[in-house]
């Protein structure tokens, strides 16, 4: 089975063409992205045809487990796609089958070369069903966003709970998110009872109106160097507050990623994505 190793930012996946095949992608995912006994990532792309965009993406963690979406995922099978598939891109675009719904990807050419993919990461949602979370197992604080306060770990927490196709927990402090505890607070969140699909966790830091400091525990992974959804879900938390403006930087510890938001319509998002090897996986 050809295989193609990717990353955004840090976030890394091992990226599969899967025309006509259906084995245990979860087993496969598990075995694929140990650090050590395999090629390493963060998480496996699976690019499947697709009778309603020009392809279709599944998403599987690094135990296994399948995610909705993926942002930094995402755009690094758009670039695979654009690369074997070159002179099929259409002029206005690429859109994406996904499990959280059809995305679409605006394209920046100079010179007949695409120079950035920003991908429509579609409405963020604040529902306790949509996200879910069961709000009322915790204090309410602010609405739309059913805010409210848990303790872990004997610390109260103030998670602002969204979803951007997959559920977030965006926490905000004061200090260098380098300096949180995150490995030892952030495993606890994942699986709280008020989250019963389980969350990923944000520890955010807002540096001005455009720059934001973060790190994100990704559930059914660990700590990861950059999320796009993530950012997606600190851009919006932030700007529901009042914190931040339109557009805004995300600082991971993988790199910068990009974030537009007019605080009522699609959130969309920017960044790297590139090609690291190639490789044959025998099972």
């Amino acid at each position: 089975m050809k295989f193609t190793k990717m990353q955004g930012a840090g976030n890394d996946f091992v990226l599969v063409e899967a025309a006509g095949m259906q084995p245990d992608w979860s087993r496969i995912s598990v075995t694929m992205c140990d650090r050590h006994y395999g090629v390493g990532a963060d998480g496996l792309l699976v690019l499947l045809p697709s009778s309603v965009a020009d392809f279709r993406m599944r998403i599987f963690n690094a135990d296994g487990s399948e995610s909705d979406v993926c942002g930094n995922g995402m755009r690094c099978m758009i670039k695979y796609y654009i690369d074997s598939n070159s002179s099929d891109v259409a002029a206005d675009g690429i859109s994406v089958e996904t499990m959280a719904g059809i995305r679409k990807v605006r394209l920046s050419e100079k010179k007949g070369k695409v120079t950035e993919v920003q991908t429509d990461m579609g409405m963020p949602k604040f529902g306790e069903k949509e996200i879910p979370v069961k709000a009322g197992n915790c204090m309410l604080d602010i609405k739309p966003m059913n805010a409210c306060t848990v303790t872990v770990e004997g610390r109260e927490l103030k998670l602002n709970p969204v979803s951007m196709g997959n559920p977030h927990a965006v926490y905000f402090v004061d200090e260098p998110v380098a300096d949180y505890p995150l490995v030892q607070i952030a495993p606890k969140v994942e699986v709280h009872e008020i989250f019963p699909r389980g969350v990923n966790f944000e520890v955010v830091r807002v540096i001005d109106k455009k720059h934001i400091e973060a790190r994100v525990w990704e559930r059914g992974v660990g700590e990861t160097l950059a999320c796009g959804s993530g950012a997606c879900a600190i851009t919006v938390a932030a700007r529901v507050h009042g914190y931040v403006d339109e557009n805004v930087d995300v600082k991971l510890p993988g790199g910068v990623l990009k974030v537009e938001w007019d605080g009522t319509g699609d959130v969309f998002l920017s960044g790297p994505a590139e090609t690291v090897f190639t490789g044959d996986w025998q099972d």
